[in-house]
């Protein structure tokens, strides 16, 4: 293999790992194995130009042509002429994939599915695009450094994206990638001009130091590692969704739950409170008495950052025929059982269920899975409620204003995991809070105080039309402008709540619809709303009605305080603000061609997710752990090769001593110094190699002693004699005289076993070499002798032999293929003896 067809190679390896940061971020990981053959396709095609040769431009020309040509045929071929060539059809289709693929990437959470074509084209497209760049750059203009930047871009985007905790793993694996390419690059230019291991001195009688190219690919190394490390700490923070800044709310995947966040979310609630045309999301008949509570509930938000409010990932199961009891609701709580029969709309695709809370039992078409903790229900691969109607049996809980008073302590688990708030949230939320409260004796009172100060007596204003907030500071700015909407409400006092030491959580979904004349209730875009729930011991979580003009407050929060009662709302809902968007938002599941015909709006600021399946398969936890046990040892083998190779030069003594007793042994491969391949060869034939057995024990040793002080930081110099070389390491080790003695000693024998008539071994020359070691370590500082261990210098020499023997292999093989060529044009007239 040629040098340049060795750096096409490293840069296709260098790409497809630094694309395994992307890995987290869709599920399954399958579609990394298309593109690591994508990718090979385009890479050949390099290789295969190169060598014409073509004009440089034409080969990333002819590349990018094969690349487009590879994505059209995955993705377009139906449109394509031959299946493969694009046309304006084919162009317009990967064009409303693409724009599928970015309205898919805003509402889907961590891990986003790959069923969804666009974000699978944005991926594969992604790819192939940093591969053409990175093979442009390191193998046509032969720069490997400068592609280190698009390799830096892809994972900077995969770690910005990503909340896990492995982000340290896939920098790892990146960062090896590209310095595997500098590596290749640098031998690739050396090779012109042999081994190098170190470059002239750089005064007279100084020390030689590392050739021009070895010193430029360590800085740009370093450098390149610690941008790397930096620039994704310094940008914004992405959680929830694949694109928290363009994300519309909850997502959807198999693993982790969806976000709503203090900025887009609110955006999408207010533009869908503002439509024009009050659009139909649902209806429902229902048997209960009073519809003003009937409220549709979709998912609670109970994990909150400072920011953003998302739904915890949790584990789902089957949907049980009966729904246990609500956490925390006792006995003595009035309660009854109602039923409501929704219909959603056809255009409407929700993968979250919206059902009356508590739910007790659901009859629903289709592929569902139960979250237990939250009481709800999400679409199993890909199922939404377009067009179903199913039956919803629910909980009308109906506790007094003294149970509410009475609640014990929440159960410590309750307290911990929903009272959590971030050090980012601003101190005027916790202050406002206690000013508000002030004088209250339970939770009960605290909760009617927060619900009556925005409601009631705030001098808080109902409206759509504010400008959105963003980060932690967007609850302490509504509190200071006193105007928003119901997202701002719900979130300002649940995380007042919070701070107050009530257990507290976001729940969105709709307010009580408006009442038809069949006995229908019609639900429609301007009731979305989102409201707060506290937990009371006893009653379990109860929902609260901060909103002004909007839903109706609960009778449980009615008070005899003059001046504090609320306002008796029967139909505020509709009141979304006077002014209305031109058009309706995005539908929470629209295709692109769905939009062009405008067939679909939004409902919420909320769209799908999906909480981790409970258990894995066998194959998964198999694959997961051969994941973990690379992760230990890839770091670990630089110095378990250094021990080994140390173990069998230091010990190979024993060889040479059954040598000079002419006793059968075996015979090392003298091809290499450190290679100890060895045959078992009769007695008789013993005598004639002893020498040879001899003269490769003490060359291992001799090249222990130089890589060991190598691995100290004393690079080798084989341009100098052994006796140079060792008076060199006992200069620059500052060495004792006796582990000199040892030094010099290895180094006479290496010159006797060269020069000699008759070489024979010296006793005791592993013994010199370990007496060296423990000196330079006591030499150098603690990072110095942790590398030695951990890293050492001299392990790239398993990368030369590597090389070297696959240059052999090669070498071998041609020879064969020859001498078969040579049988085969045997000239037709000349006989076979």
């Amino acid at each position: 293999m040629s040098g340049r067809a060795r750096l096409a190679l490293c840069a296709w390896a260098a790409t497809l790992m630094a694309s395994c940061a992307l890995l987290p971020l869709v599920s399954p990981a399958t579609w990394i194995l298309q593109a690591a053959v994508l990718l090979a396709v385009q890479t050949g095609v390099g290789a295969a130009t190169r060598r014409v040769p073509l004009a440089r431009p034409l080969t990333v020309a002819a590349q990018a042509l094969v690349t487009l040509m590879l994505l059209t045929l995955v993705f377009a071929r139906q449109q394509a002429l031959a299946g493969i060539v694009p046309g304006p059809e084919a162009f317009r289709h990967l064009s409303d994939l693409l724009q599928q693929g970015g309205d898919d990437i805003a509402r889907y959470a961590i891990p986003a599915p790959l069923e969804s074509d666009g974000i699978r084209l944005m991926l594969l497209g992604g790819v192939m695009l940093i591969g053409l760049a990175v093979d442009t750059l390191a193998v046509t203009f032969r720069s490997a450094a400068p592609a280190g930047l698009p390799l830096l871009a892809l994972y900077s985007v995969a770690a910005g994206l990503s909340h896990g905790g492995a982000d340290w793993l896939w920098f790892l694996v990146a960062a090896g990638g590209y310095l595997m390419l500098l590596l290749a690059e640098g031998r690739e230019r050396l090779s012109q001009w042999g081994r190098v291991f170190a470059g002239a001195a750089r005064a007279p009688g100084g020390e030689p130091g590392a050739v021009a190219p070895v010193r430029t690919g360590r800085r740009i190394g370093v450098v390149a590692l610690g941008v790397a490390l930096v620039v994704p700490l310094a940008l914004p923070a992405m959680n929830g969704g694949l694109l928290d800044a363009a994300g519309t709310g909850v997502g959807n995947g198999d693993g982790g739950g969806g976000t709503i966040s203090a900025v887009n979310p609110l955006v999408s609630l207010r533009d869908s409170l503002n439509v024009d045309e009050d659009r139909q999301v649902m209806s429902l008949k229902s048997n209960s008495n009073d519809i003003s509570n009937l409220y549709i509930r979709i998912v609670s938000l109970d994990d909150f950052d400072g920011s953003t409010w998302r739904p915890s990932k949790r584990h789902v199961t089957g949907v049980p025929d009966k729904f246990p009891t609500p956490s925390g609701l006792g006995a003595d709580v009035k309660r009854a059982e109602i039923e409501t029969r929704i219909s959603a709309a056809d255009w409407y695709a929700q993968d979250w269920l919206p059902m009356p809370y508590p739910p007790s039992g659901v009859d629903v078409p289709g592929k569902w899975r139960y979250e237990p903790v939250g009481m709800t229900l999400v679409g199993d691969h890909g199922e939404t409620t377009r067009g179903k109607t199913y039956l919803v049996k629910s909980l009308d809980v109906q506790p007094t204003a003294e149970q509410l008073a009475d609640a014990p302590a929440p159960p410590a688990a309750i307290k911990r995991d929903y009272t959590k708030l971030p050090d980012s949230v601003p101190s005027v939320v916790a202050k406002t809070a206690r000013q508000v409260t002030e004088g209250a004796n339970t939770h009960y009172e605290q909760a009617v105080k927060l619900q009556d100060y925005f409601a009631v007596n705030g001098g808080f204003q109902y409206s759509t039309q504010v400008q959105v907030g963003s980060g932690p500071q967007a609850i302490a700015r509504f509190l200071k402008d006193k105007e928003g909407f119901c997202v701002h409400f719900s979130f300002a006092m649940a995380a007042m709540a919070r701070s107050l030491g009530i257990p507290a959580r976001v729940a969105v979904g709709f307010a009580p619809g408006t009442p038809q004349t069949d006995g229908s209730v019609s639900v429609g875009l301007k009731d979305a709303h989102a409201w707060p729930e506290l937990y009371f011991e006893g009653v379990g979580w109860t929902r609260f009605e901060p909103t002004p003009n909007r839903g109706v407050a609960p009778s449980y929060t009615q008070t005899d305080t003059p001046g504090s009662s609320l306002p008796d709302v029967s139909r505020p809902s509709q009141s979304a603000g006077s002014a209305a968007s031109s058009a309706p938002s995005a539908s929470t599941s629209c295709s692109a061609e769905d939009k062009k015909l405008e067939a679909c709006a939004g409902a919420l600021p909320v769209d799908t997710a999906k909480p981790h399946d409970a258990g894995l398969p066998w194959y998964k936890i198999a694959g997961w752990a051969l994941l973990g046990l690379l992760v230990i040892a890839l770091p670990l083998l630089p110095m378990l090769w250094r021990a080994r190779r140390r173990s069998v030069r230091l010990t190979s003594a024993q060889h040479a001593a059954s040598a000079r007793q002419g006793r059968r042994g075996r015979r090392p491969d003298m091809g290499s110094t450190d290679d100890l391949a060895v045959t078992v060869l009769p007695v008789e034939a013993e005598a004639g190699y002893a020498a040879e057995v001899i003269a490769h024990h003490v060359l291992a040793v001799w090249r222990e002693l130089t890589d060991t002080a190598w691995d100290y930081g004393i690079v080798p110099d084989d341009a100098l004699t052994p006796r140079k070389a060792a008076a060199r390491i006992v200069r620059l080790g500052q060495l004792d005289a006796t582990t000199a003695d040892s030094v010099h000693r290895v180094a006479s024998a290496v010159e006797q076993v060269l020069f000699a008539p008759e070489p024979h071994a010296e006793p005791g020359l592993a013994d010199d070499v370990r007496r060296m070691r423990v000196a330079l370590r006591s030499k150098v500082s603690r990072p110095t002798r942790v590398r030695a261990v951990v890293a050492p210098r001299s392990a790239v020499r398993a990368v030369w032999e590597a090389m070297d023997r696959w240059t052999a292999a090669k070498a071998r093989w041609a020879e064969r293929w020859s001498a078969l060529a040579a049988l085969v044009r045997r000239p037709s007239g000349q006989q076979s003896g």
